[in-house]
C-alpha cells in the first residue's frame, strides 16, 4: 500500500491533480484542487481504493488531513467521495468540534450528510479525535525532527500503547540519554512492571 508520492504536479482540474512521479502521471482525487500549483514538487499522502469497477488514488495534504478521511470513511454511510467532499471544507477542527458537541445541523450542512449519517458520525467518532491527534503528533516523527526519546514514543504508540501510558513512560525517562532502541527497550520493560 502507498504512504504518500512525491513529485511534480502537471496538471490541476476542478475534480483532481495529476502528481508526476518517474514519468507516470498519477490521477490523484483531492479535497481541494486548488491548493496544489502546477510545476512545483509536493509529498501527497495517499489513500487507494479498489473497487470491482475502478481504481483510485485519493490524495491528501498532509498526514492528519488523511487520518480524518481514514476516520471519516469508517463511518457507514460515508464513501470515499463523500469523505473528500467534506474534507473540501478545511475547517476540520470545527468538523471534530461538532461531533463531540453532538451538532447534528452542522453535521448535515456537508453534502450527502442527512440526519442518520450525521447521527452515525457522532455514534462511531465522538471521543476519538482526542486519540488520533496524540497519534499524529507522533506519527510526524520525520517531519518534526524528534529526538531518540520522540522516536521511541512513537513507536510505543504504534504498538498500541495509550496516551496516558506513553506520557508515564516520558516522565520516567526523560532524564536518560539513551538511543531509540535502549528507550523502547527501556520504555517496554517500564510498561510491563506497571
Amino acid at each position: 500500500m502507498f504512504e504518500y508520492l512525491k513529485g511534480v504536479v502537471t496538471y490541476v482540474s476542478p475534480a483532481y491533480i495529476v502528481l508526476e512521479l518517474n514519468g507516470l502521471g498519477y490521477q490523484l482525487l483531492v479535497a481541494n484542487p486548488y491548493r496544489y500549483q502546477e510545476g512545483t514538487t509536493q509529498k501527497i499522502f495517499v489513500h487507494q481504493v479498489v473497487r470491482e469497477d475502478a481504481q483510485q488514488l485519493f490524495g491528501f495534504y498532509d498526514l492528519a488531513e488523511k487520518e480524518l478521511f481514514l476516520r471519516l470513511i469508517s463511518v457507514s454511510g460515508i464513501g470515499p467521495k463523500s469523505g473528500l467532499a467534506i474534507l473540501a471544507g478545511n475547517d476540520h477542527q470545527g468538523l471534530q468540534e461538532a461531533i463531540e458537541r453532538e451538532d447534528v445541523k452542522f453535521l448535515t450542512k456537508f453534502p450527502g450528510v442527512g440526519k442518520k449519517t450525521a447521527q452515525q458520525m457522532i455514534l462511531d467518532l465522538k471521543g476519538k479525535f482526542t486519540a488520533v491527534k496524540g497519534q499524529m503528533d507522533l506519527l510526524q516523527v520525520e517531519d518534526a525532527g524528534l529526538d531518540a526519546l520522540g522516536e521511541a514514543l512513537a513507536a510505543l504508540k504504534a504498538l498500541g500503547y495509550g496516551e496516558k501510558e506513553v506520557q508515564s513512560v516520558k516522565k520516567n525517562l526523560s532524564t536518560q540519554t539513551l538511543s531509540t532502541e535502549e528507550y523502547i527497550s527501556q520504555g517496554l520493560k517500564w510498561l510491563m512492571k506497571k
